[in-house]
C-alpha cells in the first residue's frame, strides 16, 4: 500500500533520519519504536503527508485513504458527541448543505416550467444521487452503532465533547477513523490517557483490522498484543523485523551478538593479512605477493555492527527534609462535579516513606483525589497534610504548562532559585539535554522530550512527598525504566496514578483501587493486588468483569423454560440468516452504485435497470424491518 524509498528529513541542519526505506502492506501491524526525539512522530507526519521530506518518496496505491490519530486531539468546542463523530463524513455533510440550499431555492420559486427551475431539479437529482451512493441515508445509524460499540450510551450522544475526559475523546476520534473506512491507520500514542477497558477494545479492533496499522507506543504489553512487525528508528537508521516488540528485542540482540562475533573474526583476518603484507614488503622477491594481498584487503567488505543508542537519563529525587510519620490524612472526603458524584466518604491515611499506587478505570476519581491532596480543587470533608510535608506534583499534562516560546535553558533558569541556579546545566545533562540542545525552543521538542524537561524542572523545587499522575505518558521505554529506578531509590513518600503494570511492578507497596465512588486498599505491591483480584493483568481484570456479567445473563437464560430456550434459539437462527441477507443486499447495491459512478449511461441502459435497482432497495428496507421484529421477539422471549 505504501512504499517508502530513501526518506530523509533534517531540522536545523541535522538529519533526524537519512535514506530510510521500507514497504507497508495490507495486514501489517507495525510498532514504530525508538527513543524520545528519534523521529517516530515525525515519521507518522510524513506518512500522513502532514509534512514533506527533504529527500525521498512515499508512493502509495491509487485512492489509499489514510487516518491519523495524533497525540493531541483538538476538538472544536460546542459540538456534541454525535456532531463530532459525524465529522468523519465530510462529503456527506457538504452534500446535505447543498440539498438544503437547493430545496430552499425550490420552495421559494414558482416558475415551474422555466429552464432555470429545470436546471435546479437536475442539480438536486445529481446531488441526491451522489448522497445515496456515499451512504448518506445510512451514516447516522452506522455512527450510533460504532459509538455504542465503543462504550458510549445513547444518553451520551447529545452531550458536549467538552464534558468528556481525554480517554473518552480519544474514543470519539477512534470512532471517526473507523467510520471513514481508512486503508492505513497511523496511531501516535493511542493508549495515553486511555483506561484499561478502552485499551482492550483498541487491541481487539486492531487485531482484526485488515489494512495497515502503524503504532507509536511505549506500552510494551500493548505492542506485544497488537503488532506483528517492529521498525525501530535509532541514530538516523531504521531496523525492520517481522516480530512483535519483545520478540524483536531478543532477535535484534542475537543479530548484534552475531555481528560482533563476525566483526571480531574479520578483524583477526585483517590483522594477519596486514602482518603478511609488512613481512613481504621487505623482500623484493615477495613484492608482487604483497601487492596481491593489498588488493585483496581493499576488496574486503567490512562487517558493520548495528549502532545502539544507549544514552539514558540519570535521575535522582532527593528529599528536602524529613516529614512527620503521617504525611496525608483524609477523612470523610467527597467530590462531585454538578450532579456527577465522583468520590463519596473517602478515608485515607498515607505514612512517611510508603509508595502507593492509585489504579482503576478513567473517571473513577484517581486524578481528582490527587488534585485534592495537593490543594488544586475544592472538596467536601477534611484533608490534612502532616508536619513538614512539602509536596512535589507531576500532572498528566505537566508538559503543557511549559512555555513553548522560550528555550530549554531559560525554562530551567526561570524556575531555579539562588541556591540551585548553578546546577541547572548539570540537571539538564542528566536528562539528556546537552550542548547546543539547551538552546532549542520548547515548542520544537517531542512529547517525550517535553516530559523529560518537566521532570527536570520539578527537581528545582524542594519536596519530600511526590504525587505523580501518569508520568510515563510519552516517555520512551528506556526512559521509563530509568524513571522507575529513580522512584525506587526515592527515600520520600510516593503517590502514583498509573495504568502501566510494567511500570508499577516492584515499585509500590500499597495499592488503592478506585471503583464506584469508593476506594479499596490492598496492602501489597501491584502483583499482590492482581493476585487478590485473581487475574494475571489489568486486562484480565476487565475481562473477568465482562465474564461475570455474561455469566449473569447465562444464569438468567438457564432459568427460562426449555420451550422458551428453544424459541430463542430458533429466533437467533432467523436473525443470523436475516443479517446475512442484509449484508449480501448491501454489497450488491454498493457494487451497482460504484458501477453507476463510473459508467452511469451504460449501467442505466440495462433492461429494467431502475425496476431491479429499486426492488433491491425495497427488499433491503423490508429485511431491516424484519430484523427489528425478530430482535424484539428475542427480547420478549428472554424476559
Amino acid at each position: 500500500m505504501l512504499n517508502i524509498h530513501n526518506l530523509s528529513i533534517s531540522f536545523g541542519g541535522e538529519y533526524l533520519f537519512e535514506e530510510i526505506a521500507f514497504r507497508l502492506n495490507a495486514g501489517d501491524r507495525v510498532g514504530l519504536i525508538g527513543k524520545n526525539g528519534a523521529g517516530k512522530s515525525t515519521m507518522l507526519k510524513l506518512l500522513s503527508k502532514d509534512i514533506e521530506p527533504d529527500t525521498g518518496v512515499i508512493a502509495s496505491d491509487k485512492d489509499v485513504k489514510i487516518g491519523f490519530l495524533r497525540q493531541d486531539i483538538d476538538f472544536v468546542q460546542g459540538r456534541t458527541v454525535l456532531e463530532e463523530a459525524y465529522q468523519a463524513f465530510e462529503e456527506i455533510k457538504s452534500l446535505e448543505l447543498k440539498m438544503d440550499e437547493i430545496n430552499h431555492q425550490l420552495a421559494s420559486r414558482t416558475d415551474y416550467e422555466s429552464e432555470a427551475y429545470h436546471d435546479i431539479m437536475v442539480s438536486l437529482n445529481d446531488v441526491t444521487h451522489r448522497y445515496d451512493i456515499l451512504g448518506g441515508y445510512r451514516y447516522q445509524g452506522e455512527t450510533e452503532k460504532v459509538l455504542i460499540g465503543l462504550g458510549f450510551k445513547r444518553d451520551d450522544f447529545n452531550k458536549l465533547t467538552d464534558s468528556f475526559s481525554g480517554g473518552w475523546r480519544m474514543r470519539i476520534e477512534l470512532a471517526k477513523l473507523l467510520l471513514q473506512n481508512n486503508d492505513v491507520l497511523l496511531l501516535d500514542e493511542p493508549t495515553n490517557h486511555l483506561d484499561i477497558e478502552s485499551i482492550i477494545w483498541l487491541e481487539q479492533f486492531l487485531s482484526s483490522y485488515s489494512g495497515v496499522v502503524v503504532i507509536v507506543s511505549h506500552d510494551k504489553m500493548f505492542l506485544d498484543n497488537v503488532t506483528n512487525r517492529t521498525i525501530e528508528i535509532s541514530l538516523g537508521k531504521a531496523y525492520d523485523y517481522n516480530k512483535p516488540y519483545s520478540e524483536y528485542l531478543e532477535l535484534r540482540s542475537e543479530i548484534r551478538e552475531q555481528q560482533l562475533a563476525a566483526q571480531k573474526n574479520q578483524e583477526k583476518q585483517i590483522q594477519n593479512t596486514e602482518k603478511l603484507i609488512e613481512k613481504f614488503r621487505a623482500k623484493a622477491s615477495k613484492a608482487s605477493m604483497a601487492q596481491s594481498l593489498i588488493k585483496k584487503l581493499d576488496k574486503i567488505d567490512r562487517i558493520e555492527v548495528d549502532e545502539d543508542d544507549n544514552a539514558v537519563m540519570n535521575i535522582q529525587f532527593p528529599i528536602s527534609l524529613q516529614p512527620g510519620k503521617v504525611v496525608v490524612e483524609a477523612e470523610h472526603v467527597s467530590k462531585n462535579y454538578g450532579d456527577k458524584h465522583v468520590l463519596e466518604d473517602i478515608n485515607l491515611l498515607i505514612e512517611r516513606g510508603v509508595k502507593t499506587a492509585f489504579v482503576g478505570q478513567n473517571g473513577q476519581g484517581k486524578t481528582t483525589l490527587a488534585k485534592m491532596i495537593i490543594g488544586e480543587i475544592p472538596y467536601k470533608g477534611n484533608i490534612k497534610l502532616g508536619h513538614n510535608v512539602q509536596l512535589g506534583y507531576f500532572a498528566q499534562n505537566q508538559a503543557e504548562y511549559l512555555d513553548g516560546e522560550i528555550t530549554i535553558l531559560d525554562t530551567m533558569i526561570n524556575a531555579a532559585n539562588e541556591t540551585n541556579r548553578t546546577k541547572v546545566r548539570d540537571i539538564l545533562g542528566s536528562f539528556l539535554f546537552r550542548g547546543d540542545d539547551v538552546d532549542k525552543k520548547v515548542k520544537v521538542l517531542s512529547g517525550g522530550e517535553r516530559n523529560r524537561l518537566a521532570l527536570a524542572k520539578m527537581l528545582l523545587q524542594p519536596f519530600n512527598v511526590l504525587v505523580m499522575d501518569e508520568p510515563t505518558n510519552h516517555l520512551d521505554i528506556k526512559s521509563k525504566n530509568v524513571l522507575k529506578e529513580a522512584l525506587k531509590n526515592f527515600e520520600g513518600t510516593l503517590l502514583l496514578v498509573s495504568h502501566d503494570r510494567d511500570f508499577l511492578q516492584g515499585l509500590t507497596d500499597t495499592v488503592y483501587e478506585f471503583k464506584d465512588r469508593k476506594i479499596k486498599e490492598y496492602l501489597g505491591d501491584i502483583n499482590y493486588y492482581l493476585d487478590a483480584r485473581n487475574a494475571e493483568n489489568f486486562r484480565a481484570i476487565e475481562k473477568k468483569d465482562e465474564v461475570a456479567k455474561s455469566n449473569q445473563k447465562d444464569n438468567t437464560s438457564n432459568a427460562l423454560s426449555y420451550e422458551a430456550q428453544k424459541k430463542i434459539k430458533s429466533l437467533q437462527n432467523r436473525l443470523s440468516k436475516t443479517e446475512r441477507q442484509i449484508t449480501d443486499l448491501e454489497n450488491e447495491i454498493a457494487t451497482i452504485d460504484v458501477d453507476m459512478a463510473a459508467n452511469y449511461d451504460e449501467v442505466i441502459a440495462r433492461p429494467n435497470f431502475f425496476d431491479s435497482y429499486q426492488k433491491k432497495k425495497d427488499d433491503l428496507e423490508q429485511l431491516m424491518l424484519q430484523w427489528e421484529e425478530i430482535q424484539e421477539e428475542i427480547e420478549k422471549a428472554s424476559v
